[in-house]
């Protein structure tokens, strides 16, 4: 049987690509980390460091999770680290590619 749903997890992790946080994934800031909770699948989660709240934050706001990273000011050493990571919260669909064709701002008259 084929099904043309898309399934949780099944996209590739691609740094190059822009992400978000997924619209049914909220954080709860705490002094680990954050908490996570995804109001779709009731699943609980935990983001370990602070900084690694951060990177997800700046994931909206960047062209890409390079910047993202360096936004928030992840050292350079660290990248692969973190990157592994975020490809873990892009597995359990906890951060979302973002089109990459944002169409720009206007103001209607």
């Amino acid at each position: 049987m084929s099904t043309d749903a898309p399934t949780r997890g099944a996209t590739v992790f691609d740094p190059a690509r822009p992400y978000a946080l997924a619209a049914s994934v909220t954080l709860r800031p705490e002094p680990f980390g954050a908490l996570v909770y995804d109001y779709a699948t009731r699943r609980l989660s935990f983001l370990k460091t602070p900084l690694l709240v951060a990177v997800v934050r700046e994931l909206a706001d960047q062209p890409d999770v390079t910047a993202a990273l360096a936004a928030a000011e992840v050292p350079p050493a660290e990248y692969t680290r973190y990157l592994g990571a975020l490809a873990g919260l892009a597995e359990a669909a906890t951060i979302v590619p973002r089109p990459t064709d944002r169409p720009a701002n206007r103001i209607e008259r």
